[in-house]
């Protein structure tokens, strides 16, 4: 079990150093959610309280919409260097390869997120009325969320021919519950919770988190073998 978990952790650092040294796929996808952001914020005009209302969904439709392009791109260097077979014939388990290399598209979404979310308060004219740890919550669980099933789905479509095209039709549909969840507990902590209502929209990113980076982890076995 220590070996597993030691191996997740160098599968997230080298990801995580590969985005250091080449930050070209943080900022790529942080503009274009930041031109997504300014141009819904432009076309719904300026009253503020028609901004407040649509800040939240806006933020993690930008969001959604960068993380079909940044997982995308998760696989791009083990392919071209043939890396991926040289790791199926290394002692190390697919799960490993899957939970470390999720866990660090996770951070590359949360990055963008925390970058765009201040951004969004400001150009939106929407205070944090509610708590801030529910929004970090929210924030943290909805990366997570497109994250584990982007990740496998990234693995599945990283060999086909129009992969960038391909990963979105079959992503969108899959995150929905979550999209929605997320889009509409930042909402409410933006806007204020007198009902209370934030609890129960973080338990339906944990139920989903903890059903996909759970199964996505067991197929991801299937993908490598097949590469």
């Amino acid at each position: 079990m220590i070996l597993f978990f030691r191996q997740i952790v160098a599968m997230a650092l080298k990801d995580i150093r590969v985005e250091l040294r080449s930050p070209v796929r943080v900022f790529g996808v942080f503009f274009f959610s930041l031109a997504l952001i300014f141009m819904v914020a432009f076309a719904a005009g300026s009253t503020t309280k028609i901004l407040q209302q649509i800040a939240g969904g806006t933020l993690w439709l930008g969001i959604l919409l960068t993380s079909s392009r940044s997982l995308d791109q998760s696989f791009a260097i083990e392919l071209d260097e043939g890396a991926l077979e040289e790791l199926v014939l290394w002692p190390v388990e697919a799960a490993a390869i899957f939970y470390g290399k999720a866990i660090a598209n996770a951070l590359v979404l949360l990055v963008v997120a925390c970058a765009l979310t201040p951004l969004v308060i400001a150009v939106f004219d929407t205070p944090i009325r509610g708590e801030f740890w529910q929004l970090v919550l929210f924030l943290v669980l909805g990366c997570t969320a497109l994250a584990a099933p982007g990740t496998l789905l990234a693995g599945i479509t990283s060999r086909a021919r129009g992969s960038s095209v391909l990963l979105p039709l079959l992503l969108f549909p899959l995150v929905v519950p979550a999209l929605m969840a997320a889009a509409r507990g930042t909402t409410v902590v933006l806007e204020g919770d007198p009902m209370g209502q934030s609890p129960g929209w973080l338990g339906v990113l944990v139920l989903f988190n903890a059903i996909h980076w759970s199964i996505s982890g067991v197929l991801f076995r299937f993908v490598v073998e097949e590469a």
